[in-house]
């Protein structure tokens, strides 16, 4: 009877209520939403259960990330902040892309005019060492991409680093980024766009003169007016809103990159002159020798671009937990660099082989195939590359003026909370343009510190996505990956040093021919 009473006595526990599932589309890494509706802010909180207040219902929206069905990692996941303003952003305002959108992306971006002057490292190099220096390169470079594309999503966070500058805040720490990778990504931003505007402009002189056969009677535009007509039909593309939205563009930037390489190196072989001399050149001083190795393996190294889009590339997948954006990103650039390489090696093989020490140093290949077979080429041929490499110049310009944008329009969404209206995005993407214009006619002479600023963007390529992996994944130490990874990264940085002393040499032993407002 005793324990009767005890059994009695216990208060009766109401039953509890059963709050039935929520249900939510599939979980995403701190991805926002496809519409441009806000989600928390990176002050906001999700307090804890039992602070929440019964009678209350949150207006926090449910990230989709969260979903009824339990998992070991989303239990290790710490769910607390997302960043509202990605569906706001033109990065990540929509995040419905593919591998092939992936592809076209980095095939745009990865492929440009400094290719062609690969023949003018072998001149230095010679056949056996330019080679080999070359595949190297190709290899270390597709290294650091593929080290960028696992870090996009952190599975312990539960965050996505959609932005390269974003990641190198959060592994190397706001001040040092900001020293280290401010600049450099801002040039491979606005320096890019600012070199297309040039080359692309002095490309479409080029052709109308091939077009018009000195047949015309009109009076031809100027080289500034070429370079005006160049940046408007580039600030008209550039209101398409998003990453997403270029991908067309993007796809035919890459065809007509892979169209103008293919091109170039087939005739050249076919044509290939008489009295071609492969010995390496040699300076007349050890001085002069030893800096003509560093710049023949600055321009192998700045022949390979685009690393500091690949973050924002792959910010444009859908990602979740079963099909993580890194499976198809991955695929993307797989693709893209067969390709890739499939113009590089041949440029650089086939050019030397056609025209030995011969190979111009100002425009290389381009140059060589107007000077050396602009009279017994088709006019339709040189017309058609001409053509090529200007419609991969605005279609680049596109991808590399996205970060900008991006960027710019992050000041008025985190201030307003809100998406920038429709006609001051047209009218900053505008500035911008114009912006670029005015840069590139008043320093026309910015190519003659490519050596030297690039040194300086190289480790964004070749260094920091070393180091980035060493601090987000922490290999054991001594291990294999955490030795390369450190070799690798110290010696990335040792190159962009010694490229650095390069470009000051070349600047002050050659000089630079100052022409401000006076492109040519």
């Amino acid at each position: 009877m005793g324990d009767d009473s005890e059994v009695g006595s216990d208060p009766i526990t109401p039953p509890r209520a059963v709050t039935p599932p929520v249900s939510a589309p599939p979980s995403q890494f701190h991805s926002p939403s496809l519409s441009r509706s806000p989600l928390l802010s990176s002050a906001d909180h999700i307090e804890p259960e039992d602070k929440t207040p019964k009678n209350s219902t949150p207006k926090i929206r449910t990230p989709r990330f969260i979903t009824p069905l339990g998992s070991p990692i989303r239990k290790a996941l710490q769910l607390t902040r997302l960043d509202p303003h990605d569906a706001w952003l033109p990065i990540t305002e929509s995040r419905n892309g593919n591998p092939y959108y992936a592809a076209f992306h980095t095939l745009c971006s990865g492929i440009g005019i400094q290719a062609l002057v690969l023949p003018v490292a072998f001149t230095i190099l010679g056949w056996t060492w330019g080679i080999i220096t070359l595949t190297l390169a190709f290899i270390w470079q597709l290294y650091t991409l593929y080290l960028l594309v696992q870090l996009h999503e952190s599975t312990e966070t539960g965050m996505r680093y959609s932005r390269y500058m974003q990641l190198c805040s959060v592994t190397l720490g706001e001040k040092l980024a900001k020293w280290l990778a401010l600049f450099p990504i801002m040039y491979l931003s606005g320096g890019t766009c600012v070199a297309l505007i040039i080359i692309g402009g002095q490309t479409c002189k080029m052709f109308f003169d091939v077009v018009c056969g000195g047949t015309c009677t009109t009076q031809p535009p100027t080289t500034v007016e070429w370079f005006l007509i160049f940046t408007s039909v580039a600030v008209l593309l550039s209101q398409l809103p998003n990453l997403n939205s270029i991908a067309g563009v993007s796809l035919v930037g890459a065809i007509t990159a892979f169209g103008y390489c293919t091109l170039i190196w087939v005739v050249s072989v076919e044509g290939i002159m008489t009295d071609v001399s492969y010995n390496p050149v040699r300076g007349s001083t050890e001085v002069t020798r030893t800096f003509d190795v560093f710049n023949a393996l600055g321009i192998i190294a700045f022949a390979f671009r685009g690393h500091n889009l690949i973050l924002e590339i792959q910010a444009t997948m859908p990602s979740d937990e079963k099909h993580p954006s890194r499976v198809p990103m991955w695929k993307g650039v797989k693709i893209a660099y067969t390709l890739v390489a499939m113009c590089l090696f041949p440029l650089a093989v086939g050019g030397y082989w056609a025209y030995g020490q011969r190979i111009p140093k100002d425009g290389g290949m381009l140059t060589a195939l107007f000077v050396f077979h602009g009279q017994d080429t088709s006019q339709f041929i040189l017309g058609l590359t001409s053509l090529f490499v200007i419609i991969n110049a605005l279609s680049s310009f596109q991808i590399y003026a996205m970060p900008a944008f991006d960027d710019m329009e992050s000041v008025y969404v985190k201030k307003k909370k809100k998406a920038l209206p429709w006609w001051s995005r047209a009218i900053l993407r505008a500035m911008f343009g114009y912006g670029c214009f005015f840069v590139a006619v008043a320093i026309p002479f910015l190519a003659s510190f490519t050596g030297l600023v690039g040194g300086i963007a190289l480790p964004v390529t070749l260094a920091y996505p070393c180091f980035m992996w060493l601090k987000v994944k922490k290999p054991k130490a001594f291990s294999p990956t955490w030795c390369m990874n450190w070799v690798l990264g110290l010696l990335g940085m040792a190159l962009s040093g010694v490229l650095v002393a390069a470009g000051l040499y070349v600047v002050i032993d050659t000089g630079v021919q100052v022409s401000f407002f006076n492109p040519r």
